[in-house]
């Protein structure tokens, strides 16, 4: 079984200058096969997570949509700042 908030939390902290400040959350959801995460970070590091049009963010989703497939989940990646 694949621990989905540690895997995006390694793979953002790299890319966040501020490493403190990340944190990522599980949220609940009204879908069975739905999972929430949600990113926190300065307004910073989430304008470099979300990057150029959205690239780095849409890589980050891509790449945990891939982690999730063995438990038959979708997931839902949300950027906020604090």
């Amino acid at each position: 079984m694949v621990n989905l908030e540690k895997t995006l939390f390694d793979l953002c902290q790299p890319l966040v200058e501020d490493k403190d400040s990340l944190s990522v959350k599980t949220m609940s959801s009204t879908n069975d096969n739905e999972i929430l995460l949600y990113v926190y970070a300065n307004s910073e590091d989430v304008a470099r997570l979300i990057g150029r049009r959205g690239s780095m963010a849409t890589s980050l989703r891509q790449m945990m949509s891939i982690a999730a497939r063995n438990e038959h989940k979708r997931v839902s990646v949300k950027f906020e700042a604090y």
